[in-house]
């Protein structure tokens, strides 16, 4: 009895010592967040003053029409986007081949995926801004896109192919010999068995392009104006402003933080369908 009480004292405690290390987790998740939040809602803030003095100065300045914030944070949006929605095109082919063949250099394949982690960004940027200048991309949203492509394929790729090598294709064969089309095949059975993968890499891919800042200031010249770039303005070549740093830093965290609600709840619905044989 007396060992069951000991064992059951020892559950308790580990189960408050678990929660305790989440609770804690969370709040060093949080806590660089509360004077981001103070500051944007700050007129302004100098020494010795304990408190602020606060206003709406800031935000004030992000919704007015004349500061372009808003044609900025669409522009964002829109580049975030497109760079997710072309790494997964480009990375679901090769990651089917790479997660379900062999061939002959395929580990040599590989590594020179890797390759743009593998050399400095700032080499590789260079010589990327060096030939858009000739093809005439460099300064506008689709070099700044496509530059954005180099750092999100090659983890976009590993990620699927590592999905793939779990793949079973047993069930791609079943279909085909019940009469399905390749594209059916593809769209009906492929797809959907690896759409959590799909979905978890295009969130990393997400928040990547949307917080990217090298890539955009560099290719885009500072005439593609992005999130990350005015917020460099602001903090740099603009002007020390905190209260409208934080404001606009605040607005880039949303929609990543609204993409990764989305996409939980997306690949949990996943699963609950792959393993009770719903949707």
């Amino acid at each position: 009895m007396q060992n069951l009480l000991g064992l059951f004292h020892i559950r308790r405690m580990l189960r408050l010592i678990a929660r305790l290390t989440l609770w804690g987790i969370a709040l060093l998740l949080v806590l660089p967040l509360v004077p981001v939040l103070l500051w944007s809602l700050t007129q302004s803030w100098f020494w010795p003053d304990l408190l602020p003095t606060w206003g709406l100065r800031s935000w004030e300045y992000v919704i007015a029409p004349w500061s372009q914030v808003g044609s900025t944070i669409w522009t964002t949006l829109l580049l975030a986007l497109l760079t997710t929605a072309l790494t997964v095109i480009i990375s679901l082919p090769a990651a089917k081949v790479l997660g379900q063949r062999d061939f002959r250099g395929k580990t040599l394949l590989e590594i020179l995926l890797l390759a743009p982690y593998l050399v400095s960004a700032t080499a590789v940027a260079m010589g990327l801004y060096t030939s858009f200048i000739r093809l005439g991309l460099n300064n506008t949203v689709q070099g700044v896109m496509l530059s954005m492509l180099i750092p999100t394929t090659p983890m976009m790729v590993r990620m699927l192919t590592s999905v793939f090598e779990a793949f079973n294709p047993e069930f791609e064969e079943q279909a085909r010999a019940l009469g399905a089309s390749p594209l059916r095949v593809t769209l009906h059975v492929t797809i959907p068995m690896i759409m959590p993968g799909v979905v978890a890499g295009s969130l990393f891919t997400f928040l990547g392009a949307i917080n990217a800042f090298f890539y955009p200031y560099l290719i885009g010249g500072g005439k593609v104006k992005v999130l990350s770039v005015l917020l460099y303005q602001f903090m740099g070549q603009g002007g020390y402003d905190l209260p409208i740093t934080a404001t606009i830093s605040l607005i880039l965290a949303v929609p990543g933080f609204l993409f990764l609600i989305f996409s939980d709840r997306l690949i949990k619905e996943e699963y609950f369908a792959l393993g009770f044989g719903g949707g």
